[in-house]
């Protein structure tokens, strides 16, 4: 019997139809508290990113202030977010997941009505804080919640949690910049709005769900001992760490590509528009078609060497002359990468959380995403390096060659980690009964 079929998983995501009317039908096949996080996370990323991408510009042209200090506003709340996020899951599995989904939803909600409010440094800072704890919060408190609801169909369920993720990183820029046209403040309160509608919809319509380890009175530290000290989880980690270094070129070394080979900034819009689109109108039918075929941990695999083979159009067209000619494999690459992070996504959510034992889920989801900001942070410096490399040697070739290296090895590493067995729990969730 195939353990994928056998856990209620996949098998759901078989349906006729487009890739949209596959995602609706399946959305209908969970129960509220899984849909409500759907509408959640949409929100959340509208809410986001009509606001986050224009922040800097704002700051810098329209306060006024030194490019220096708004560095510090936004690396603020990225530490904040990073750094918290082990604190947040803590809590989720602690207290229980829906109060700590409305506390960051809230708390986003006073941070980005402080933004509106003034430019004093002193208030900017706070409120990137502000915005970068409630992430930590609601973040590993959601993943958590969904994959302690939907035990039985944890892939099925990543895979719809994306499209949605997807669908407001399509959404929320085009709304900031309509709303920009008018005021920033606009943006801010507007954002803010979002957030706090947000608050009372998990209020209203979420029901209340504790992890297994809610009250319990062990020490906190000993819970971290205990994922600190999951070898299988940390080799698990630490494998994936490079998929998030490539994933980030798509805000990294992929706009810097376009600026170089187009002289604008017109072709940035297209990368994120293309894995925005990818993922709204495919992630369903691609999650049931790998899962007909492979493991998690072979969907996994190849998906993350797709991610390392997606910059060899890069490499392949180093020579190439014209401006269309050249923004080509950037766009391919984009497409390819936006292709393997869809494959490997909701297979990945999935095997966080069983090899948590489905104990402290919160607690492994928030140390995943603080490892994971780690390997962004290190695959940034590096990759950044490369470039500069480089653009100093006319070696252009440099950091797609890294960056491949990087992908293939990830992709052999986990497939090292399935064939020994140690992935075997991402197959055998128990089946849940509604």
């Amino acid at each position: 019997m195939d353990p994928l079929r056998d856990r209620g998983g996949p098998a759901h995501l078989e349906r006729e139809g487009t890739g949209v009317i596959a995602t609706i039908k399946d959305f209908a096949s969970f129960g509220r508290p899984a849909q409500v996080l759907f509408i959640n996370q949409v929100g959340i990323n509208i809410g986001f990113y009509m606001l986050m991408p224009y922040l800097a510009d704002h700051l810098t042209n329209g306060a006024g202030i030194a490019v220096w200090t708004v560095g510090l506003i936004l690396g603020v709340r990225n530490l904040s977010q990073q750094g918290m996020f082990l604190i947040g899951g803590t809590l989720a599995d602690r207290l229980g997941y829906k109060p700590m989904i409305m506390l960051g939803c809230a708390l986003r909600t006073a941070g980005f009505a402080l933004f509106a409010l003034s430019t004093a440094v002193p208030v900017l800072i706070a409120a990137s804080a502000l915005t970068g704890f409630a992430g930590a919060l609601f973040n590993p408190a959601a993943r958590a919640y969904l994959a302690h609801e939907e035990a039985g169909r944890r892939v099925d369920a990543f895979a719809v949690f994306n499209v949605f993720y997807q669908t407001g990183i399509l959404i929320g820029p085009l709304v900031g910049v309509l709303l920009l046209k008018m005021d920033f403040r606009l943006v801010c309160l507007s954002a803010s709005a979002i957030f706090a509608l947000l608050t009372a919809l998990q209020w209203r319509h979420l029901p209340a769900r504790a992890g297994a380890e809610a009250d319990t009175d062990r020490p906190v530290l000993t819970d971290w001992r205990e994922a600190f000290t999951n070898r299988t989880f940390l080799a698990f980690a630490a494998a994936m760490i490079a998929s998030y270094a490539l994933s980030y070129q798509v805000y990294l070394g992929l706009p810097l590509e376009v600026r170089r080979v187009t002289g604008g900034e017109s072709g940035v819009v297209a990368l994120f528009t293309i894995s925005a689109v990818l993922g709204v109108i495919g992630q369903v039918r691609l999650t049931a078609w790998c899962s007909k075929r492979w493991s998690p941990g072979q969907a996994m695999a190849y998906g993350l060497a797709i991610m390392g083979l997606s910059f060899t159009p890069l490499i392949a067209g180093a020579s190439l002359t014209g401006t269309a000619a050249r923004l080509g494999p950037v766009l391919a690459c984009a497409t390819l990468l936006a292709i393997g992070t869809m494959m490997v996504f909701p297979f990945e959510m999935a095997t966080i959380a069983s090899l948590s034992g489905g104990r402290l889920i919160g607690t492994y989801y928030g140390l995943y995403n603080l490892l994971s900001g780690l390997g962004i942070l290190a695959g940034n410096l590096l990759s950044g390096a490369a470039i500069d490399l480089a653009r100093s040697t006319g070696i252009t070739t440099a950091p797609w060659l890294l960056l491949l290296t990087a992908g293939l090895l990830s992709a052999l590493a986990i497939r090292r980690l399935d064939r020994s067995g140690r992935l075997i729990p991402a197959t055998k969730h128990p089946q849940v009964t509604k």
